[in-house]
């Protein structure tokens, strides 16, 4: 299914490119590891091969899946802000959903997280918590678009925040430029 030296995608992670296959003796039973090396931060992990598919591994999207995630983006969002629940439990409730949605590691689904925060954050200031997450949801987006597009950083950057450049937003509450979160 993966090979040597093949980018892939980890859910809620990034981009790692498959640095090695190793095989390892666990318990008197030899199971095979691939090494994944993440391009855009220094971290490396081991992920047993039977297990790749079950925590949504896969390969970088396609060209076709990139240019429905930037048309997502110029979409309104699915809820309207005054139908959200912005109290304590509705942010527990929709922090949960957003995560669940990242650890499916479905890039349109990334994307309309993305955007609905960015809406959100055109009419109130956003919370620690939707900041981190909105962080996150773009660091996500711009690594696999940088990765599948061959492009830098910036531009890419500028892609997914050019639908909302008609709003204003209080910089310093919405998207710091930061090199990457920890995602």
């Amino acid at each position: 299914m993966f090979e040597l030296n093949e980018n892939v995608v980890y859910p809620g992670h990034g981009v790692a490119v498959i640095e090695d296959i190793i095989e390892k003796n666990v318990s008197g039973t030899s199971i095979k590891f691939l090494k994944l090396a993440f391009l855009f931060k220094d971290m490396t992990i081991l992920v047993p091969v039977y297990n790749a598919a079950s925590i949504g591994l896969r390969k970088p999207s396609n060209q076709e899946v990139i240019n429905s995630v930037i048309h997502e983006l110029t979409k309104q969002p699915e809820r309207k802000l005054e139908s959200i629940d912005f109290t304590p439990s509705g942010w527990n409730r929709r922090n949960k959903d957003y995560q669940t949605r990242i650890q499916s590691g479905r890039l349109l689904e990334i994307a309309k997280i993305y955007r609905d925060l960015m809406h959100v954050a055109q009419n109130k200031d956003l919370s620690f918590g939707e900041r981190t997450l909105l962080q996150t949801t773009e660091e996500l987006l711009a690594q696999e678009l940088q990765v599948v597009q061959n492009e830098n950083r910036e531009n890419v950057i500028q892609v997914l925040r050019g639908p909302f450049k008609q709003f204003v937003f209080h910089e310093r509450n919405v998207l710091q430029e930061t090199t990457s979160p920890a995602l």
